[in-house]
């Protein structure tokens, strides 16, 4: 029930939605739709896509490509290009601080000091150049019950240390690292080194900070939180912080009476009486029943300082309450700061928050992301969009409920349904956007949560979307803060060798590239995009041919894109961040099947990897 792939069918199956009427004449529509896609990868139309696919040697006289690709694998290990080598740097279980308690190969991590180890099931992260000490701040997104709790218990908690365990084990870990002769490694006792859990004390700001609904019995003020959840993607400021998103928060609050009446607004976010790990037993803070109001502190933006390990994380409430995949930030022309933010939810939207006041190096920092204006995303068929500001006047809801309910919010104005928009990347070399649209098996055949229909067309080309594209944006007059901008498709996933029409993807994939759920998404200095997959790796049917997840990196300048990495099988690819000398790129194992990276036995362990080229050249 806790697998990669269990949250929305968790959702789903507890609330199903209703199925939408006309599926055949949304389809036909959408597939005829002249222009569709526009600018460098112009399709036009499903005749397109089934047009010649053009290979890497199509670019070859201009590949900007540093590696040569390889192929994909069905394996239980990591794969990287000739002239490359990855090794471990911290595993689950991994001490962080010497007196932590010993990993057990069989068992995994006892509960006491479990918040002293490297957590379970990496995500996001980003490394920091602290007066020269490399610190990586890194997202433990969730853990699995079936390897940290004895077989006997099948996969539930049975007591409050059961729980205590599996909260210590997600959140964050800051840690320093450092290269050693044998690799890269923790630096054990590190002044940096912090774990960040469902336990740690943290500030609430911003316009929703001390509303009613996010108060509680332990914190009337509603100005003070408990912990943070399910931390997926990641971010960073300008100046220096790191910002962790918290996504699938919905599934760990329940009722311990199953009939006990909830708010409406639970409805949107996916809050029902029965949770998926059952912390409501034993901690009354996750009972909806004693504590209806808990569940509207989490699913924000948390901002941390790795520089101070003794200061408290800050839930950013103007960024928005909904399942945060990550936080791109980047600056407009005029100072301000600019956040792209996707809900990874299949039907929901693609936001947008630029700040009131300049970033200034050296100048105070704290209200830049507590004051400012929140937008949603409409795309337009022709290749144009507007970023719709979520005012009170616009919605009819305060600015406290926009941030407290931003779904609904988003619903109001009539925002775009996505197919589940993930990470944000931001070019450094262009004024242009990228999103990963990892996928949608409901486009065109149920509305989303929130009853808003999700039609083909625009940047949701394809009914029952299984495969994902890479949508892009160019903001009007190059200024990130502009209400309008163009748009493009940068790829569309597919399966060329499986089928001949829309779904073989977009004339840049081809046999040799091909990929599933685009998620994760970094562009390095010189302008590439690396892309990070999390998706269907059975290598049967519509994936036949398309192995294991994967990382692959792509040119914006040519559309080419190759595959630099295949993961383990069962692994999700997910989360990098490159060493200060860019030598060095840490890459997030997630949920490896197997006994990876412990051949010779044992649970298998999330991992943060190190990948460099042998040669000791610069990678990006």
């Amino acid at each position: 029930m806790t697998d990669r792939f269990s949250f929305d069918e968790f959702d789903e199956a507890r609330s199903a939605r209703p199925e939408t009427t006309d599926f055949d004449r949304i389809v036909a529509k959408g597939l005829s739709r002249r222009g569709f896609l526009t600018g460098l990868v112009a399709l036009g139309s499903a005749a397109s896509v089934m047009g010649a696919l053009k290979g890497s040697a199509a670019h070859a006289a201009t590949s900007r490509f540093a590696f040569k690709p390889i192929p994909v694998a069905t394996d239980g290990t990591v794969h990287v290009p000739e002239g490359y080598e990855w090794k471990p740097v911290a595993r689950w279980g991994d001490a962080l601080f010497s007196d932590a308690p010993a990993y057990d190969a069989a068992k995994g991590v006892p509960s006491q000091g479990a918040d002293r180890v490297f957590g379970e099931n990496t995500d996001g992260m980003e490394l920091f150049n602290i007066g020269g000490h490399q610190v990586i701040a890194v997202n433990h997104e969730y853990v699995n019950p079936e390897i940290n709790l004895p077989k006997e218990q099948e996969e539930k908690v049975k007591s409050e240390a059961d729980v205590r365990l599996l909260q210590n084990l997600q959140g964050v870990t800051v840690m320093e690292v450092a290269e050693t002769p044998e690799g890269w490694a923790i630096v054990q006792d590190s002044p940096f080194n912090r774990r960040i859990t469902n336990l740690t004390p943290m500030r609430l700001a911003g316009p929703a900070a001390g509303h009613e609904w996010l108060r509680t019995p332990a914190d009337p003020t509603g100005t003070e939180v408990l912990g943070t959840l399910n931390n997926c993607g990641a971010g960073r400021t300008p100046w220096g912080t790191y910002l962790t998103c918290e996504e699938n928060f919905n599934g760990y609050f329940g009722a311990t009476d199953l009939e006990a009446k909830l708010p409406e607004a639970f409805a949107r976010y996916g809050i029902e009486a029965e949770s998926v790990y059952g912390y409501e037993q034993f901690d009354p803070r996750f009972d909806l029943v004693k504590n209806v109001n808990e569940p509207n502190r989490f699913g924000y933006v948390v901002e941390i300082n790795p520089a101070d390990p003794q200061s408290k994380p800050v839930k950013r409430t103007a960024l928005g309450r909904f399942k945060h995949e990550n936080a791109a930030c980047t600056l407009a022309r005029d100072g301000r700061v600019v956040v792209y933010l996707g809900d990874d939810e299949r039907g929901e939207f693609l936001y947008k928050f630029v700040s009131a006041g300049s970033y200034a190096p050296g100048a105070p920092t704290d209200a830049l992301l507590d004051e400012g204006q929140l937008y949603v995303a409409k795309f337009a068929e022709d290749g144009t969009g507007q970023w719709l500001a979520l005012t009170p006047e616009a919605t009819g809801m305060s600015a406290a409920e926009i941030c407290i309910h931003t779904r609904q919010a988003g619903s109001k104005l009539g925002a775009t349904t996505m197919d589940r928009p993930e990470w944000v990347a931001v070019n450094p070399r262009a004024v242009e956007a990228y999103c990963a649209l990892t996928n949608n098996k409901n486009r065109a055949v149920k509305p989303n949560a929130g009853g808003d229909e999700t039609p083909v067309g625009g940047p949701n080309p394809r009914a029952e979307n299984h495969y994902g594209q890479i949508v892009r944006w160019y903001p009007a007059e190059e200024d990130h803060a502009a209400d309008s901008f163009r748009w493009d498709l940068f790829v569309m996933a597919g399966n060329p060798d499986v089928h001949k029409d829309a779904y073989a993807g977009s004339s840049n994939i081809h046999s040799g590239n091909m990929f599933n759920s685009p998620d994760g998404m970094m562009f390095d200095t010189t302008g590439m995009l690396w892309i990070q997959t999390d998706g269907e790796d059975s290598n049967e049917g519509d994936f036949l041919g398309q192995g294991n997840n994967q990382m692959l990196v792509g040119d914006p300048a040519s559309g080419q894109i190759e595959r630099f990495l295949t993961g383990p099988k069962g692994a999700e690819v997910t989360g990098m961040a490159f060493a200060s000398d860019r030598r060095t790129v840490f890459v997030g194992i997630q949920h490896p099947g197997g006994d990876f990276p412990d051949m010779a036995g044992g649970l298998p362990r999330s991992t943060l990897i190190a990948i460099r080229r042998t040669d000791g050249a610069t990678l990006a």
